[in-house]
């Protein structure tokens, strides 16, 4: 594939934007703690071994096979990962250390009872603080589009929007994040990505540029 597959990638940005806003909404006009409760229900061993793993689908250091695979196979783009590396990384770490700094996570802010139990999975540890945003959710959901724009098949977004979502919800279940933490989370994909996509065609034209003068 010569050139990137933006058809895909303006149908996965678009239902990731959606998502990303109505939890944010949700959020807000249901409670962020109550939504939390909502998604967090016990739904049995097989799906705590499940999402205990699968979670790792949004953890930071996949990054690095995607950058060395673009480093040494497909360099013309490699101006959209570093770009969508350095900006979903910035985008992450600005909410949790200025923004929202140490903000509680679902187990440090609920009082858990008998009516409000939170559903935790045994050997998963649970952080407390630096809740907002979601950066696993940052990190799945910017692979998830990234992938459109690069991977040839024009259906790719089906299969790798579930896997995103699964990614993001794996962070509720495992009482790790509010949705609306995720919510974030997938908005700052979208905005590192969509920043990225442009850099990457600001590279591409000044290359163009060149070579048609060295023509």
């Amino acid at each position: 594939m010569t050139t990137l597959n933006t058809n895909a990638y303006k149908t996965a940005s678009s239902l990731s934007i959606v998502l990303g806003i109505l939890l944010l909404l949700f959020s807000y006009l249901g409670g962020k703690e109550e939504l939390f409760l909502l998604l967090n229900g016990n739904l049995g061993t097989i799906a705590d071994y499940f999402f205990a793993a699968f979670t790792f689908a949004g953890d930071g250091i996949l990054w690095v096979p995607v950058a060395l695979y673009f480093i040494f196979y497909r360099r013309k783009w490699l101006p959209l990962v570093l770009s969508a590396i350095v900006f979903s990384t910035l985008f992450v770490q600005t909410g949790k250390k200025i923004i929202y700094p140490n903000e509680a996570r679902p187990t440090a802010a609920i009082e858990a009872s008998a009516t409000n139990p939170i559903h935790r999975v045994e050997g998963v540890t649970v952080h407390t603080n630096n809740s907002f945003p979601s950066g696993h959710t940052t990190t799945a959901f910017s692979l998830f589009l990234l992938g459109t724009l690069v991977i040839p098949y024009r259906y790719f977004w089906i299969p790798g929007f579930i896997m995103a979502i699964l990614a993001g919800y794996s962070r509720v279940y495992l009482a790790q994040h509010f949705p609306l933490d995720v919510g974030a989370g997938i908005i700052c994909a979208f905005c590192s990505i969509w920043i990225s996509l442009k850099i990457q065609q600001l590279a591409d034209a000044k290359k163009k540029k060149s070579e048609n003068k060295r023509a």
